[in-house]
């Protein structure tokens, strides 16, 4: 008989893949895991193993306290950044997160180096977002000593509550001198947000190379494109019968 996680693991495994495929990271680099809100468990990349040796077995299944439930490997070092922010950020303000990614995607860890937010500078960055890319501070030492992983998934909630950001409309950050993280509905949809955060991240990257003093996207048109995708009269794309 199959493991009841079986879906849940090939979910991980095929969004994981997706790291290298989207040159997102290189090497061990990275992770993505995959939630099931219903028992309380995702499915996550094994530590330490490179991309062409995973396979959908080797996906380690943990709770949401970063306990090991189903695999043989070690899970994610960043597992417990995983667990604080589906417990925080699963079902907050509308929120449906089934899948959180992180990678070292290079012009996202070059923001998150220099600690400071991507600017809306253009219309691809507000196709997806209506605000700049939120960087937290760094990690205090005090914070870092009580668990690192731990407390960088507490960085990121407490940023997010101090700028009154929604996780369903903003759905990725950077941690400051680290890298980013991101999520969406689905692990899949996850990834696709990690690739857009690592390509406006280099538009950006970009822009201040040409204009130092290049100013913010003016609100309206911010407005315009944000809600011509996910506004209540939203016109992109193709209607679904």
């Amino acid at each position: 008989m199959g493991s009841i996680y079986q879906s849940l693991k090939e979910q991980a495994y095929e969004a994981n893949m997706q790291i290298p495929a989207q040159h997102l990271a290189i090497y061990t680099w990275g992770n993505v895991s995959a939630f099931d809100a219903a028992r309380g468990v995702f499915a996550i990349k094994p530590s330490g193993v490179p991309y062409d040796e995973l396979t959908v077995e080797s996906m380690v299944i943990v709770d949401l306290d970063g306990k090991k439930i189903e695999g043989t490997m070690n899970p994610s070092s960043d597992t417990l950044t995983h667990c604080v922010l589906y417990k925080e950020f699963a079902e907050k303000d509308g929120a449906k997160i089934g899948g959180i990614v992180h990678t070292h995607s290079p012009y996202a860890v070059g923001w998150a180096q220099a600690v400071r937010s991507v600017p809306l500078f253009g219309t691809t960055h507000a196709d997806h977002i209506q605000t700049a890319i939120p960087c937290t501070p760094y990690i205090s030492k005090e914070a870092l000593e009580r668990n690192y992983e731990l407390e960088t998934g507490n960085v990121i909630v407490q940023l997010f509550r101090e700028e009154g950001l929604k996780p369903a409309e903003v759905t990725m950050v950077l941690v400051a001198g680290h890298g980013p993280f991101a999520w969406g509905s689905t692990p899949a949809n996850a990834v696709y947000n990690a690739a857009v955060l690592e390509e406006v991240s280099k538009m950006a990257a970009i822009t201040i190379s040409v204009n130092p003093g290049a100013q913010p996207l003016p609100q309206y048109i911010v407005d315009k494109h944000y809600l011509r995708k996910h506004g209540p009269d939203a016109y992109y794309g193709q209607k679904k019968k």
